[in-house]
């Protein structure tokens, strides 16, 4: 009973919308910014990067997430009181060997289909980008601020608004959909998506849906927590291209002309149901049609079976 955790606090439902409303309002005016003032969002981040250099810029993008989470964390707990195990799992404690699981899977597989992209499949499409100090810096950097980032969207998406918007609907299913296309559209200012066009939503709202039905069925976000570290880590470590988020001094650069291929789609209807099926059978989830679309129980039904738990 993931959802149900939000009962725990005081729920005080217009609290929910304050900071969500705050942060898309903040991607609605970044996105019409873009595209009333025509910007060129890849040639402002060069130009920023070529004033600064790579490093600097990535600390600067990613600060605001560690202000966000920061943020969040206080108004759950100081607003909501409720505890951030509780907006974590539903578990008694925080799983980290799940964190750990989905971090450490992801990663290998995100290494193995990078490293058979270089070497056998486009082979052209890179150069060797490394530069040993320079890579330091990124690996450190990243490795600090990265994972603050990544959690930031997942506590506000899957934990906040999953709980928040569950509580007012009453079931499991508009909280789904709703908090993965709001974190799919979150994406449209992202440079990438001025080069493919809206095709490439597919691929940001698909992982939202994989993001989302990993913490219904596992009935917390340590899984999603994992995985979305590991995703935007080894990402921003091995392959950086001119029109992406993540322009740094990684290992390798892309150099082929940006387009919406097959390879976008792959990981949506492929590689993703895979890992939900290792998942699956792992964690032993039981149950998929009463978790992702059941009802929610009232609160007084929820303190009633859980009078032991605080």
């Amino acid at each position: 009973m993931y959802i149900e955790q939000g009962y725990k606090g005081d729920i005080g439902l217009w609290k929910y919308f304050l900071i969500p409303l705050g942060f898309i309002g903040l991607m609605v005016l970044n996105y019409a910014a873009i595209k009333l003032l025509n910007l060129d969002v890849e040639a402002i981040m060069e130009a920023e990067i070529s004033k600064k250099g790579a490093n600097r810029f990535l600390i600067e993008m990613l600060l605001p997430f560690v202000v966000g989470l920061g943020l969040l964390f206080l108004w759950v707990k100081f607003v909501h009181k409720q505890s951030l195990r509780s907006l974590t799992t539903a578990r008694k404690k925080v799983d980290w060997k799940r964190i750990l699981f989905a971090f450490g899977l992801w990663s290998l597989i995100s290494i193995f289909l990078t490293g058979l992209d270089v070497l056998v499949f486009s082979p052209d499409d890179y150069v060797f980008n490394f530069n040993g100090e320079l890579f330091i810096y990124l690996f450190f950097i990243a490795v600090l601020l990265i994972p603050i980032q990544t959690s930031f969207e997942e506590y506000l998406f899957r934990g906040y608004m999953m709980q928040g918007i569950g509580i007012m609907a009453k079931n499991r299913w508009v909280p789904l959909v709703v908090t993965s296309v709001l974190f799919g559209l979150m994406h449209l200012g992202n440079p990438e998506v001025e080069k493919l066009g809206p095709g490439i939503m597919v691929y940001y709202i698909g992982t939202g849906f994989f993001l989302g039905i990993l913490t219904l069925m596992d009935e917390g976000l340590e899984l999603a927590l994992g995985f979305h570290a590991a995703n935007n880590l080894t990402t921003a470590l091995l392959v950086t291209a001119d029109a992406t988020a993540f322009q740094v001094d990684a290992i390798f650069k892309n150099t082929a002309e940006l387009t919406l291929g097959w390879d976008v789609f792959v990981p949506i209807f492929v590689i993703f149901p895979i890992l939900l099926f290792i998942f699956s059978k792992k964690y032993k989830w039981r149950g998929w049609k009463e978790r992702l679309s059941g009802k929610i129980v009232s609160k007084e039904t929820f303190i009633a079976q859980h009078a032991e738990t605080p």
